[in-house]
């Protein structure tokens, strides 16, 4: 059983007409996937309340939260992470995280009680938002509440995250658990948000070596990204064994997006994504929750998130995007959208320091993987 979760109201979570984690990426997919005649029978979740979210987030955060965003006046309101040019304050926007929260919670409830095997969350995706503090984008952190509400029933999670920035708040909310295990392939801190993510990020106490973080050289292509999928997330997967695996699916290691350097293309996304779908089926008691996340390239995301979708489904990709869909956000966004949902192959010039890096990252894999073999035994 596959379902879709979405609600029109996820659009109320809205930074600003110029902050780049807008919602019109989502409403170009839902409006392409009309446009192809494949539009779901979404389920719609009801928003979380703010007393739910304390199992993940200190109750003066919410509070303080909950407050600006109605207007209000909040002093020291710096030190949550609010009114910075990540995460201004905007009316209405803890209710809108509140909407989508309950998407991805519903999620996990849908996988607990056996109503869905897979469930595709159209939104969400809010790694970053850690217990008293916004950050990246993000205000309460989905993907923990998702996961807190599994491992509540006694289950073992997994979560894999894909996003271009490191996982770091979903790794903090955990990072002491041996009922979770994390798995984030970023790219470096060292040149991107949120600046953290090392190999030496293994968990601590009973979580210990089951944080697993794989700090990616810039311009990493496909071929080496995938590589270090097979060889530390599918292992790592094979010997945890858990119930069920969390996906957060951002699109922004594409290579055209404007706030990170790593090069995947579609063609790249779509192999991503069916190695995920392999690992949840034949290592995760078939069970997976994926939410979306970053991607910042209009063009780039949309088409990501289409072929995600499609590939959800098992639907037929069409030959060409429908005109009328391109017409229509071409003239809204003022870019250039390309016409099929697949870059061109080529898609870029050759990167000079390629066998460099693959060397590296190469390098990284075996690293991480020496660190863990004693615990794993």
């Amino acid at each position: 059983m596959r379902r879709v979760i979405y609600h029109p109201e996820y659009k109320q979570y809205n930074l600003g007409t110029e902050h780049p984690f807008s919602p019109l990426r989502v409403e170009m997919v839902l409006d392409v996937l009309k446009e192809l005649g494949h539009e779901a029978d979404f389920s719609l979740p009801e928003e979380v309340q703010p007393k739910d979210l304390q199992s993940i987030h200190d109750s003066d955060y919410i509070e303080a939260l909950e407050a600006v965003s109605a207007g209000k006046t909040v002093a020291d309101i710096g030190k949550y992470g609010l009114g910075t040019a990540d995460n201004p304050i905007v009316s209405g926007m803890a209710y809108g995280a509140r909407r989508i929260a309950g998407g991805t919670l519903l999620g996990a409830r849908m996988l607990l009680d056996g109503s869905a095997q897979k469930v595709l969350q159209l939104g969400g995706g809010f790694h970053h938002a850690q217990r008293s503090l916004a950050a990246g984008f993000c205000l309460y952190n989905d993907l923990a509440l998702a996961i807190r509400e599994m491992t509540a029933k006694g289950w073992h999670v997994a979560y894999f995250d894909i996003d271009v920035h490191h996982g770091d708040g979903v790794q903090k909310m955990f990072y002491n658990s041996e009922n979770v295990m994390t798995i984030s392939l970023h790219e470096s801190g060292e040149y991107i948000f949120p600046g953290g993510g090392w190999l030496h990020e293994l968990g601590r106490g009973m979580g210990r070596s089951l944080k697993l973080n794989l700090p990616l050289e810039p311009f990493t292509e496909g071929d080496s990204y995938l590589e270090a999928v097979e060889k530390v997330a599918e292992e790592a997967l094979r010997w945890f064994k858990p119930d069920a695996l969390v996906v957060q699916a951002g699109a922004d290691a594409h290579f055209s997006d404007p706030l990170a350097d790593l090069m995947l293309t579609t063609q790249d996304f779509e192999r991503l994504f069916q190695k995920i779908f392999k690992m949840s089926e034949a290592l995760c008691n078939n069970r997976l929750l994926i939410t979306l996340g970053g991607g910042y390239s209009f063009q780039a995301t949309a088409r990501i998130w289409t072929i995600l979708y499609q590939m959800f489904f098992g639907l037929k990709f069409p030959n060409e995007l429908p005109d009328a869909w391109l017409a229509r956000w071409e003239s809204k966004l003022k870019i250039k959208i390309p016409s099929r949902l697949h870059d061109p192959n080529p898609a870029f010039e050759p990167i000079p320091r390629k066998a460099e890096i693959v060397r590296t990252n190469r390098d990284l894999i075996q690293r991480l993987m020496d660190a863990v073999a004693a615990d794993w035994l």
